[in-house]
């Protein structure tokens, strides 16, 4: 892989790329500003912890439904680049099914689970106490949340990456003025301190369902498309979404249940470290979410350019997209390394967090410039029907390297936080020279979907 650009590919890849970076980078900007608000409010320690691990167990486990968006996608722009626009249709319909019935379960299960999902995790008993309400108002938002992302995956799939641009907009700026008004209690709102984060997350979900809804009545689409024309249950389709997606579900799921025992064994070294931990994931999220933006980018091009024979222009699109997700890691790792302080202060304003935090906000700094190649061509797997082999990587540099790394450096070796984040360097290193070897391999190239 070349670090030049290729032009003609760098504008491609721009420009489908360039609306789901965008989208996911409001995503990004609420996650700083929730945990800035939530940053600012009494007991400091306390509420980030909470608010760090009812994330990642939120996160956890809507991610393993809601990945069914990575099948969705592929076979979206499989049946694009085949010409077959009302076979992405069936695809569509056949996903939003899947959310709905999904998204009901798991909403109910998880609602009334929330305390003791929280309670296994966190080693200080009021951790939990303070998360709960704020994970159970997440769990009412989940049904909405997959209805959204059935929709991202077809519209991402045809590649007009606008469409999920503008939802996440709008979904992340209402977020936003909402975390404000009801962690606050501003305009005659209620003051629900942490739970209001949740409460926010789960009105916006419902307001960005809404809005998807409304852009598939647009003639553009329906009149093409077809979805509303015939509604058939379609359990081919179906099996196909859950085999491309499940192995991505596993993935996620595995992942987020990894980084919650990282920030249980910084809670085993004290509730400060824990919450400087939670800062810095914050922070990461500048980089992690734009890369991911690359990357479906990458998977809508691959799987179009696969559908439609091109294998070469599939190859050299993973490439490029690599690329140019690598020059913005880049600059965001200087960023963090240069001014910690800065970015820090973005996110709370107590000074024992701050100090706690610095040093391996700079140590992460430097070690996400390498995620982005790893990130974006495990997307471009995926979009081949690679998806086990993705999945299998995945859960082995973060299980059998990761989480051990960090135990053994931080807890065993007493190098207390600094020497738990030293394990990050070398799960991205590892994980993203496997994926590499992968690619560069091209036996991806012949999979059917």
């Amino acid at each position: 892989m070349n670090f030049l650009p290729d032009k003609p590919l760098t504008r491609k890849v721009l420009s489908v790329s360039s609306p789901a970076v965008a989208g996911l980078s409001s995503q990004m900007v609420v996650s700083v500003a929730e945990t800035a608000m939530v940053g600012r409010l009494e007991n400091t320690e306390v509420v980030l912890a909470a608010l760090g691990l009812g994330l990642l167990a939120a996160w956890a486990i809507t991610s393993f439904f809601s990945s069914m968006a990575t099948g969705t996608h592929v076979l979206s722009a499989r049946r694009f680049g085949e010409g077959n626009h009302s076979g992405a249709g069936d695809v569509l319909n056949n996903s939003l099914l899947l959310a709905l019935l999904v998204g009901g379960i798991c909403s109910v299960v998880g609602y009334f689970f929330s305390y003791q999902m929280l309670d296994f995790f966190a080693s200080d008993p009021r951790v939990p106490e303070a998360g709960t309400e704020y994970m159970q108002w997440r769990f009412v938002g989940l049904g909405f949340f997959l209805v959204v992302v059935a929709y991202r995956g077809f519209f991402n799939g045809i590649g007009h990456t606008n469409v999920f641009m503008i939802s996440a907009i709008i979904i992340n700026l209402s977020n936003i003025i909402l975390n404000y008004l009801l962690i606050f209690g501003k305009l005659g709102l209620p003051e629900m301190g942490l739970a209001g984060a949740g409460c926010a997350s789960a009105v916006s979900n419902l307001i960005g369902c809404l809005f998807s809804v409304g852009v598939t009545f647009l003639p553009l689409y329906r009149k093409t498309y077809k979805y509303y024309e015939a509604i058939h249950v379609r359990r081919g389709i179906m099996t196909q979404i859950v085999s491309i997606s499940a192995p991505v579900s596993f993935q996620n799921m595995l992942i987020l249940l990894g980084f919650l025992v990282f920030v249980a064994i910084t809670g085993t070294l004290g509730t400060l470290e824990q919450a400087g931990s939670q800062v810095v994931i914050s922070a990461l999220f500048m980089s992690f979410l734009p890369c991911f933006g690359f990357g479906i980018g990458a998977q809508t091009l691959v799987g179009q350019s696969l559908g439609s024979g091109h294998h070469l222009m599939a190859r050299r699109y993973g490439f490029e997209a690599a690329r140019l997700a690598t020059y913005f890691t880049i600059i965001l790792g200087a960023l963090f390394i240069l001014l910690p302080g800065m970015v820090i202060g973005m996110i709370t304003n107590d000074p024992s967090v701050e100090q706690v935090a610095r040093p391996i906000l700079q140590l992460a700094g430097a070690a996400q410039i390498f995620y982005a190649a790893g990130i974006v061509l495990a997307h471009a797997l995926q979009a081949a029907g690679a998806t086990l082999y993705v999945m299998i990587i995945e859960v082995l540099t973060h299980w059998i390297v990761f989480l051990p790394v960090c135990y053994l450096f931080g807890v065993i070796l007493g190098g207390g936080l600094l020497g738990a984040w030293l394990a990050l360097p070398i799960y991205i290193l590892s994980y993203t020279v496997l994926i590499y070897l992968k690619y560069k391999s091209d036996s991806w190239l012949q999979l059917k979907v």
